[in-house]
């Protein structure tokens, strides 16, 4: 069986992550991950309990499980690009209700992945029906967590700045050198 390399992108709403993912798996010719929360909350709605959150984050790791799957059974390269990790329920959960669900916190623990994108928040937020936090101080906010995160845990990381080419091309070059 081939092992597959697994890289998260994370960082607050509207900073290029599905973007990124999209532009990454077609760069590498493998596959990406969708974020389920988008998909649980089109069906469900915007008004969501902490137990909502939970669900979302289940949700999360079986469609990080089922694309796995279909990436074992493809023949496109080994590489997983995962738009969502229980990093961003942790943050989100926290940042929104002031707890986390302990499942939540110990998938962290036992979660390994080959690599870390943290998307600086220098795009310009867009607006859609999910999105809830367009005000600066809450995206800056959110990115310094995501940040503290990253440099407490022992992955790799990478920031990555700048227009969706410029990130493209400073996320290949991340991932090139994380699978040194």
């Amino acid at each position: 069986m081939k092992a597959i390399k697994k890289f998260v992108i994370l960082g607050p709403e509207s900073t290029g992550k599905s973007t990124l993912c999209k532009s990454l798996a077609a760069h590498f010719q493998s596959a990406w991950c969708e974020e389920y929360a988008r998909e649980y909350l089109l069906k469900n709605g915007t008004s969501y309990t902490p137990a909502d959150l939970l669900k979302i984050a289940k949700g999360q790791l079986k469609l990080e499980e089922l694309t796995t799957k279909s990436l074992l059974d493809s023949n496109k390269a080994p590489i997983l690009f995962i738009d969502t990790d229980m990093y961003v329920m942790k943050v989100w959960s926290e940042y929104v209700f002031g707890e986390c669900d302990f499942f939540i916190l110990d998938t962290i623990v036992k979660k390994k992945y080959d690599g870390y994108l943290l998307c600086n928040i220098d795009l310009p937020w867009v607006k859609d029906e999910l999105r809830e936090y367009p005000d600066e101080k809450p995206r800056q906010e959110l990115f310094a967590i995501y940040k503290d995160l990253l440099l407490n845990q022992p992955t790799p990381w990478a920031l990555i700045s700048g227009n969706n080419t410029e990130r493209t091309q400073a996320a290949i070059k991340a991932i090139n050198q994380f699978m040194l």
